[in-house]
């Protein structure tokens, strides 16, 4: 009996996912990405295959506010908060929640719901 790693079952979770999750102009995909020492959210329209506005940790605003934002629930709050204020900033009120293969847990729930309580709804 073979082990599957957990960044395979990461990905064929995304890959199933993704079959339903199609963001378009009226309500585009919170994409969330996460990797071991950051997280990256990007609000995306598939139809016209852009990007509409993103944050992470690694934001240039994020760095001049705080010395250190790692890969923790507090950090991915405040990109939560941020994505949310800069989509709204563009107009978008509503949006579809793409995990990215990743469990509803940790920094992947507290970045969605930060980016619920600054105004987005999904």
């Amino acid at each position: 009996m073979t082990k599957i790693s957990r960044k395979l079952q990461t990905q064929k979770r995304h890959r199933r996912l993704r079959r339903f999750l199609i963001g378009n102009e009226s309500r585009p995909r919170l994409s969330v990405f996460r990797s071991n020492n950051h997280i990256y959210a990007q609000v995306i329209d598939d139809g016209a295959q852009k990007t509409i506005c993103s944050a992470s940790t690694v934001d240039k605003e994020l760095k001049e506010k705080s010395e250190k934002l790692s890969s923790n629930c507090n950090s991915s709050s405040i990109v939560g908060n941020l994505l949310a204020k800069r989509a709204l900033k563009k107009g978008i009120k509503q949006v579809i929640f793409d995990r990215g293969g990743n469990l509803y847990h940790g920094r992947v729930k507290a970045l969605a719901e930060a980016a619920r309580e600054a105004g987005l709804k999904f």
